[in-house]
Formats: structure tokens, sequence, C-alpha cells
């Protein structure tokens, strides 16, 4: 009787720790109402390197922007696979573009 208790509670815990694990959502600034989500850590550091060059390289960055990174609702739930030190490789958990995995600046993650 003890061992099942126990058991019981155990699972609840893990349980409520994968929920915990999954409230996150993105936020839009600036008073932009979509968030960026690239395909890849590589292609977001491409795309921030070309616009803080400036000049063409900085249109050619914009463009690229726009080409590659997917657009998501400000306030959308996401759930964070992996992070670093300049964002988080995520999976959209709802909306137009649920199951979309992609790459989210940490400045545009709750």
């Amino acid at each position: 009787m003890r061992k099942a208790r126990i058991k019981l509670r155990t699972a609840v815990c893990l349980a409520l720790l994968m929920l915990v694990g999954c409230s996150h959502s993105v936020v839009a600034h600036n008073g932009e109402t979509t968030v960026n989500v690239y395909p890849s850590k590589q292609q977001f550091d491409k795309v921030k390197s070309m616009k803080s060059q400036g000049g063409a390289a900085g249109f050619l960055g914009g463009l690229g922007e726009s080409m590659l990174a997917k657009q998501i609702d400000n306030n959308t739930p996401v759930k964070i696979l992996s992070s670093d030190d300049e964002g988080a490789t995520i999976e959209v958990l709802d909306g137009a573009e649920k199951g979309l995995q992609g790459y989210v600046a940490k400045d545009n993650l709750d």
C-alpha cells in the first residue's frame, strides 16, 4: 500500500514538471504582432550577422529574414526543445503553425 502511494505521488510530480516545462510563449516587441521563427540556429546567425553590417548586406539580411523566417502570432504557446545564450529551438504547440520547429531569439520568449 505504501509503495503504491509513493509511485502515485512520483507520477503526479513528474506530470506537473512536464506541464511546467511547456508553459512558454513567444512575445512580440515594439508594436509587432508576430515573432520570427527561423528554420535553424545557423540561419538565425547568418541573418543577424548580415543585418548588423548595415548597408547592402543589412538590406539583404532583411530580405533573407522575410524569406526564411516563419511568422507566428504573439503569445503563441511553445515548447522549448533546447536553448543557448542567444535563443532557443522551439516547437509551436497551438495555432496555424502547430508542430512547427525552429529557432527564436531569446528576447522573444516568455
